[in-house]
């Protein structure tokens, strides 16, 4: 069962490499009520910021996490493994939809390895000619610089984006999120109401609810009032 939110804000955290863009334009149409806060953290230890001082709501991540049973997970994309090299490399040679395999980087130096690296100062040092890097497809281009360029590796899975929150913390704005990144529709049956009544049909400027229901036909009226043969107009009254 879901509980009623209080937040100023719905914070969203969301790892380097994840686009937001469409979602947040969803989420805006759908909850201009509450303004949607993002936050990029760190993609070595992402869980932390669902916790502390000022914790995230819920959290866009890259599989696999330490998440256990302390935290729901709902998979979203998959990315595809790519490695960076110089545009003067051999593999750069291939087209930009052809693979490599793991066994053709033999012997090159892997300076997403490095634990004093970054992977945008990977990246960098791959600019300079010297070895590659390994990566998810995003990130590459995140950190993509001039003279360098992508390919394919592949016999190597691919990495996983998903929607990490805590257990058990399932709210109405939550469960909204969860219907933006899953695609459901603003009429879906599955997506959540604001209210539990429907909102009553608004009558006609200058007229009483109809006591027989929305569904009851109109008679038309007879004599003066009633349409005129041949026009399909109604003849207009006169004042007296």
């Amino acid at each position: 069962m879901t509980t009623e939110p209080t937040r100023a804000s719905f914070r969203l955290a969301f790892v380097p490499g994840v686009t937001l863009a469409k979602w947040s334009r969803m989420w805006e149409e759908r909850r201009g009520d509450l303004p949607l806060d993002v936050v990029e953290v760190d993609g070595d230890e992402p869980l932390a910021a669902l916790g502390g001082d000022d914790p995230v709501v819920m959290l866009l991540g890259r599989l696999p996490l330490p998440t256990g049973d302390d935290f729901s997970v709902i998979p979203l994309y998959e990315e595809r493994i790519v490695v960076v090299v110089h545009k003067e490399h051999p593999i750069a040679a291939l087209g930009k939809e052809e693979e490599v395999a793991l066994a053709d980087l033999d012997g090159e130096h892997r300076h997403d390895l490095d634990p004093a690296l970054s992977l945008a100062e990977a990246v960098a040092v791959v600019a300079t000619g010297a070895g590659v890097a390994v990566m998810p497809q995003s990130l590459a281009r995140l950190h993509g610089v001039k003279g360098t360029t992508h390919r394919f590796v592949a016999d190597l899975d691919p990495t996983t984006i998903a929607l990490v929150w805590p257990d058990g913390q399932l709210d109405d704005d939550i469960d909204d999120f969860i219907g933006v990144v899953r695609g459901r529709t603003a009429n879906s049956s599955r997506s959540r109401r604001r209210e539990d009544e429907p909102a009553p049909v608004k009558a006609r400027k200058g007229s009483a609810p109809d006591p027989r229901g929305a569904g009851s036909k109109k008679t038309p009226a007879k004599g003066r009032g009633g349409p005129q043969r041949g026009t399909g107009r109604s003849r207009p009254r006169r004042s007296r």
